[in-house]
């Protein structure tokens, strides 16, 4: 194979996939043997995922300015995320953010994704609900000792999120107020491609994959915003793969968000 052809194949591989993933953009039989068989074949590729990914950290980055204001996200995370909602592009299905806040995550993702899918945010638009014994930070301090301080509770206003997702200019969006426990049983949305559990707490996140972690269909992501930050989120993830007996595995992105992708 030649040089030229080689580079080729490997741009188109990435362009059509349009996706940033080694593990997409290269066959494991080419990240085993290329950099052997062919190095300078190699380097061909490597400077066109690089490329690619410049050019797609740029677009997360205007995304971040556009929405910026609707998130808690800082840049860094908020890029995070998008770079895993980029990888279900080619993944059929509803993207699902279950605990939303102003609605930048999702918007976000809105305006990554296009308009040909359908969006849905739950969240109860009057902040967290009390916090359970088994919800403590990595440092050590309670849901509860933090509810108690906190005058905000995570609170955000219903047209908070609809400004956010008319700014995205996404046609297909629905936006559920209440607590989970109520309206996730009730989702009637189809397959999901993307579920983001960012509800904080054990209960919460239990309620997020029990009813809605069977509707991810293969391929697609269930994203942990809170994982590594509350004990209570963690236990929930684990507590709840162990009770389905999943045989998904917790990975965490580069920014260090914890995901499973469904088998």
């Amino acid at each position: 194979m030649t040089l030229l052809a080689e580079g080729a194949e490997v741009l188109h591989r990435a362009v059509t996939r349009r996706s940033l993933d080694p593990r997409v953009i290269f066959t494991p039989a080419q990240r085993a043997d290329w950099p052997h068989r062919y190095p300078r074949g190699w380097r061909v590729g490597s400077r066109v995922y690089q490329q690619l990914k410049r050019t797609r950290q740029r677009r997360y980055a205007i995304l971040y300015r556009r929405f910026g204001a609707f998130t808690m996200h800082s840049e860094k995370d908020y890029c995070d995320n998008l770079a895993l909602a980029d990888g279900v592009r080619d993944v059929p299905g509803a993207i699902v953010e279950c605990g939303t806040w102003k609605g930048g995550m999702i918007a976000g993702i809105a305006a990554l994704l296009g308009p040909e899918r359908h969006y849905y945010l739950f969240d109860s638009y009057e902040g967290l609900p009390p916090a359970g014994s088994l919800d403590k930070d990595l440092y050590g301090q309670s849901g509860r000792e933090w509810q108690a301080a906190t005058r905000h509770n995570d609170r955000a206003s219903l047209e908070d999120a609809q400004a956010a997702m008319r700014l995205a200019g996404v046609p297909h969006v629905a936006i559920t107020k209440g607590w989970f426990a109520d309206t996730l049983p009730c989702y009637a949305g189809g397959p999901i491609a993307l579920l983001r559990c960012d509800g904080d707490w054990y209960e919460s996140t239990m309620d997020t994959l029990t009813a809605l972690e069977s509707k991810v269909i293969s391929g697609g992501l269930v994203v942990f915003d809170d994982y590594y930050y509350w004990e209570g989120c963690a236990k929930a993830v684990h507590d709840y793969l162990s009770r389905t007996q999943s045989s998904a595995v917790i990975r965490t992105s580069p920014g260090g968000y914890a995901y499973i992708r469904k088998p």
